[in-house]
């Protein structure tokens, strides 16, 4: 339930706030208590007063006989009554049931002994210090009980400073584990992101360390700057190769129209010899005149592969029938397949949205991936163009072959310029680099895979309509 750093803090302030208020309560009903003690404290005093004044008028009528301080005296001892009546449970509550009790009676029998004082003999000791003992006895009752009840007041009043220290307590309390929290939970976890965000500017990409089982916000947090640290490394990489490619497309592009000179001076001259000189070849030499001008003619269209693969222009889209892109890619490689001992098929599904595209180019992608697949499907095999809808309304064109598949590390360089598996002389690694160039262009992506039926399978998905024409606005990414 306090996973969350939110619900470790309401809880801390929850139970803080229950303390407080439970401690106020406890110092409400303290002073409460001490009030209520206070007053009858008060009325305790009145009567230690009032049995005093009775013992006073009491020691005057023995002194002088004098019969108006003998109704004085018993009209203070009335007052007693009503008191002792009002503080019976408090006194039994201070002195015990027993002691409360025998103060009633004491009190009954002083009455009883200070009303007949009139009718005993002036000589009768014996009645005189009857009621001065119950009189004694009244007093030194009521005096234990205001000194009982004065000690209850200070008990309390002890209780009450003890409050001030609680809430200081739970202040404290509080403090610490508010302290505790945001030092461990927050600024701990900070403090390591600032650091990890500077080692991330560095260029290390170690992600952050986290404990397993976490699932407050600093732990989400941390989790998805991982993940951030994650996708910028590779994003990182990405971008390098990008620039890779970038610097290897400008400089190919010199490269290539530098040897566009000699390669069309050699071309010229071999066309020269066979035209205006070929009376005094023989045979060998006309042979080596048309080597050289195949030769040439090779360098020529590695020329070409170099400076598609390193042109920036984005190609004119124009709307395009995916039959008909079908239909121009297998005219031009027939020949290839009848050539080569391989059954090729062209199966395009009905309705498919149009696609926006460059025919050149695509002509251009979809030749080399169905070249490449003749030379990879051995004699006897088959290799399938297939046109379908794809995700998200594009077409997807797939070139699939019965040859020995794809190996996987050479799947993921299959893409990289100057790539190939091809011996020397067979291959440029030029081909497939181009195409995923040109299918970019288009906002399409270029997959390959191993289906389980065997062979490997090239699909490229171009996306329909508008989505097409936005992405080629926007140029090659």
């Amino acid at each position: 339930m306090l996973r969350t750093i939110r619900s470790k803090m309401l809880f801390v302030f929850a139970a803080s706030l229950f303390a407080v208020l439970t401690l106020a309560a406890l110092h409400v009903a303290s002073l409460s208590s001490l009030r209520e003690r206070y007053l009858v404290s008060e009325r305790i005093e009145d009567l230690l007063n009032d049995i005093l004044e009775v013992r006073r008028f009491e020691k005057n009528y023995l002194l002088y006989h004098d019969a108006a301080s003998l109704r004085e005296g018993l009209d203070y001892l009335d007052a007693v009554d009503r008191l002792a009546g009002g503080l019976a449970g408090g006194a039994d509550k201070e002195l015990g049931e027993a002691e409360s009790r025998e103060f009633l009676d004491e009190l009954a029998a002083y009455r009883l002994a200070l009303s007949r004082l009139p009718a005993a003999e002036a000589s009768d000791a014996g009645a005189t210090e009857a009621v001065r003992a119950k009189g004694k006895a009244l007093t030194d009752f009521a005096t234990r009980l205001l000194s009982a009840r004065r000690q209850r007041i200070h008990e309390t009043i002890r209780h009450s400073l003890a409050v001030p220290f609680a809430f200081a307590g739970v202040f404290l309390f509080v403090t610490i584990a508010v302290v505790a929290l945001v030092s461990t939970r927050v600024l701990r976890p900070l403090a390591l992101l600032r650091e990890t965000t500077r080692r991330v500017g560095e260029g290390d990409y170690r992600p952050v360390p986290l404990r397993p089982g976490l699932s407050d916000e600093l732990s989400g947090l941390v989790g998805a700057f991982n993940r951030m640290a994650h996708q910028i490394e590779a994003n990182q990489e990405h971008l390098l190769q990008a620039r890779k490619m970038a610097a290897l497309g400008t400089f190919t592009a010199g490269v290539a129209h530098e040897l566009n000179n000699p390669i069309n001076n050699s071309t010229l001259t071999a066309d020269a010899l066979r035209e205006h000189h070929a009376a005094y070849l023989d045979a060998d030499g006309r042979e080596l005149v048309d080597d050289i001008a195949g030769q040439a003619d090779r360098a020529a269209d590695i020329v070409r592969n170099l400076l598609d693969f390193s042109r920036t222009e984005r190609p004119t889209l124009t709307p395009l029938a995916p039959g008909e892109v079908a239909a121009s890619c297998a005219a031009l490689v027939k020949n290839q397949m009848q050539a080569a001992g391989v059954a090729f098929r062209v199966d395009v599904a009905k309705n498919l949205p149009l696609v926006r595209g460059d025919m050149r180019s695509l002509q251009q992608v979809f030749v080399n991936i169905l070249l490449n697949a003749v030379q990879a499907t051995p004699r006897g095999g088959s290799v399938t163009l297939s046109v379908a809808p794809g995700m998200g309304g594009g077409v997807d064109f797939r070139v699939s072959d019965t040859g020995p598949g794809v190996d996987p590390e050479v799947r993921q360089h299959i893409f990289e310029p100057f790539y190939t598996t091809k011996g020397v002389g067979n291959g440029t690694g030029l081909g497939l680099a181009v195409a995923y160039s040109l299918v970019k262009r288009h906002g399409g992506r270029i997959e390959v895979e191993n289906p389980e039926t065997g062979g490997a399978a090239f699909t490229v998905r171009l996306p329909a309509g508008e989505t097409a024409a936005a992405a080629g606005k926007e140029g090659p990414s």
